[in-house]
């Protein structure tokens, strides 16, 4: 967990392009976390944004 978004989204960009799965950036308790999206089932928690490898799009 981490209290800094940037490098949240950072993490989760990274771990979507090395795993090849969607990953989801979610907010607990003012924390930010980085989990597989498919591994994610907590209602208690707040979806930052998901990170899906296959989709492509422009750089900038």
């Amino acid at each position: 967990m981490s209290y800094d978004l940037s490098l949240a989204q950072l993490n989760a960009f990274e771990l979507a392009r090395t795993l090849m799965v969607p990953v989801t950036l979610f907010e607990v308790d003012g924390e930010y976390g980085v989990m597989p999206s498919d591994e994610l089932d907590d209602a208690d928690l707040v979806v930052v944004h998901e990170y899906d490898p296959h989709q492509f799009g422009p750089a900038h």
